[in-house]
């Protein structure tokens, strides 16, 4: 018997602010088919996807983040037994589960290995893992995980800012350390991949992640806006760096280009360069992401619209 539908109804505006869909419009649509339990939708959509790695990534985790999915997925691979990509939609799904504390982690670690034995070329599998080991697991075994998407896709977006935010935490409690190894690590990505690459970015979400960290721990005040961090030598050189690339840049269509807009409109405007951040508030429109708005512990719907309204000067 399959498992009965969530009940139907309209997202809270809240949630519809902070959607995890960005704007992928071919995902919102499958994932709302997915809660009604059409899961042809979703297999449409992960074929039409194809080898685009970062697309794939993007939309197989936010289909997989849905309470429903796990139940739906499994419907399909009933019905489809040899399907790789319900074997990947489910075992990321039971990887969500086991964020949430619904699943028994090593049966996600199984299931994304399962699923990397279906489909050896594809990171979306060991993608799935790193999210599970970029929390439970071992520093050992972050790296290992990273590793084996690299050897799929050296330069996987999502892969490279779960790895920036688990290094952010190491030695959390030693405060201030303008040579940690996070740093070296975002400049390493950022210089080793192509020029066009959006890991151009990866120093600004290093420098934000240090900030959530730094913050939670006492070090650093938490309003972003009130602290130096934002404003010192470090700042200011990987800020510039990072905006003037994207000022560059030509790539509209990258699924997940949201996230490193939001990272660098939110830098701009802690760093006090208003006409700076208000150009990035008005490429992003209304599709804020939580991070790193939510940083230290912070309604990121509210702080986004706040930092936008004094940016544009209408709050």
């Amino acid at each position: 018997m399959s498992p009965p539908p969530p009940p139907l109804g309209r997202r809270k505006r809240a949630d519809r602010g902070l959607d995890s869909a960005l704007d992928d419009t071919e995902l919102t649509a499958a994932r709302a088919a997915l809660a009604q339990g059409r899961w042809q939708a979703a297999r449409s959509l992960l074929a039409r996807t194809g080898d685009d790695w970062d697309l794939r990534g993007h939309r197989v985790t936010v289909l997989a983040h849905e309470p429903y999915t796990a139940a739906w997925a499994r419907e399909w691979l009933l019905a489809e037994p040899d399907s790789a990509d319900a074997s990947v939609l489910l075992a990321v799904a039971r990887v969500s589960r086991a964020l949430r504390g619904k699943e028994k982690p090593d049966r996600a670690r199984d299931a994304c290995r399962g699923a990397a034995a279906r489909l050896p070329a594809d990171p979306t599998p060991w993608l799935g893992l790193l999210l599970l080991e970029r929390h439970l697991g071992e520093q050992t075994e972050v790296v290992r995980t990273f590793e084996q998407v690299r050897a799929r896709y050296a330069d996987h977006h999502h892969a490279h800012h779960l790895v920036v935010a688990r290094l952010a935490e190491r030695r959390a409690d030693a405060g201030p350390d303008p040579l940690h190894e996070v740093y070296d690590f975002a400049a390493w990505a950022a210089e080793q991949a192509p020029a066009d690459s959006p890991l151009a970015i990866l120093p600004v979400v290093a420098h934000a992640e240090r900030y959530r960290v730094l913050a939670a721990h006492g070090f650093e005040p938490a309003d972003p806006a009130a602290s130096a961090h934002w404003t010192g030598r470090r700042a200011r050189q990987v800020m510039k760096a990072a905006f003037d690339w994207w000022l560059e840049w030509e790539h509209d269509g990258h699924p997940r280009r949201l996230v490193d807009l939001n990272y660098l409109a939110h830098a701009k405007y802690c760093e006090g360069r208003s006409a700076e951040a208000a150009a990035l508030f008005h490429r992003i429109g209304e599709r804020p992401t939580p991070e790193p708005w939510s940083y230290p512990d912070r309604d990121p719907l509210a702080a986004f619209r706040a930092a936008r309204g004094r940016a544009l000067g209408t709050g």
